[in-house]
């Protein structure tokens, strides 16, 4: 008890110190159109043209890359490249399905999205399953999760009718010392569930206006079927049990390699 009570100040003293990047090299087609959107936990700048997305009802989701340039940052080996990119895809995938035909022809459709990671902090291991064990000795609505093991990531999308720009977003968020994001074994863990948030997020500022009402899918019919369960079924259980965030399966695809001679990770 006196230990979790101990990571408990840690955490309230230094919750305010970690914050995710502001600056990054973007992959976005413009960014001169972006205002500050969210602010906190997670910070946005974002770009809708309502009157252009109130005519798209088709949409083609290119894969997610990982964005090279002096201020991206990240530590990833090729599998864990893979890992990110294909969950960040997954999320965008499941969300926009709810709003827009999804078709796998660029030709037949309205729209194209495209989207990039470009920022990753691991996830501490060690501290995450010490912080699981504190959290089971003071159990309430906000966890703790102990400075340095506090993993984030950034990444950006939009949306483009004719080459033309119509949504865009750029998405940053780390994980708190004190909230509600989960600890993970695994190093990749906050990205990996920060994906569905910015999944949200991006398929919110890519919106028609009014909202049409959601999709619904069969397995047989679900576009995003490829990526596997839009519920992680097991990962909730276990972290109703332990506390711990635990990462679908995905199928994975091959990693994305950077173009011409840029190096394809780097450390902050």
């Amino acid at each position: 008890m006196r230990l979790a009570l101990t990571f408990t100040a840690l955490a309230i003293g230094l919750t305010a110190c970690a914050s995710a990047p502001d600056g990054h090299d973007s992959s976005l087609s413009s960014t001169e159109q972006l205002t500050p959107g969210k602010s906190g936990r997670t910070t946005t700048r974002e770009y809708r043209d309502t009157a252009a997305l109130n005519q798209v009802k088709r949409v083609y989701l290119h894969p997610t890359k990982l964005a090279t340039g002096e201020t991206t940052r990240y530590v990833l080996k090729d599998n864990e490249k893979a890992l990110v990119l294909t969950e960040v895809e997954a999320q965008l995938c499941f969300e926009l399905a709810e709003r827009y035909e999804m078709v796998s022809d660029r030709t037949q459709s309205d729209a194209e999205v495209h989207s990039a990671v470009t920022w990753f902090e691991p996830t501490g291991t060690v501290g995450s399953g010490a912080a699981a064990v504190a959290n089971f000795f003071i159990p309430g609505p906000l966890g703790i999760r102990l400075p340095g093991s506090l993993g984030g990531l950034g990444a950006e999308a939009e949306m483009k009718v004719n080459e033309r720009q119509v949504a865009a977003i750029v998405w940053a968020r780390q994980a708190q010392a004190l909230g509600t994001d989960s600890p993970s074994l695994s190093r990749l863990g906050d990205a990996l569930q920060f994906a569905e948030p910015f999944g949200d997020d991006a398929a919110r500022v890519m919106s028609p206006e009014p909202l049409p009402p959601s999709r619904s899918y069969t397995s047989a019919t679900d576009p995003c079927a490829a990526y596997g369960g839009r519920i992680n079924e097991t990962g909730f259980i276990i972290d109703r049990v332990t506390g711990l965030y635990v990462p679908a399966t995905r199928p994975q695809k091959a990693p994305e390699k950077a173009p011409g001679n840029a190096p394809e990770a780097q450390q902050d």
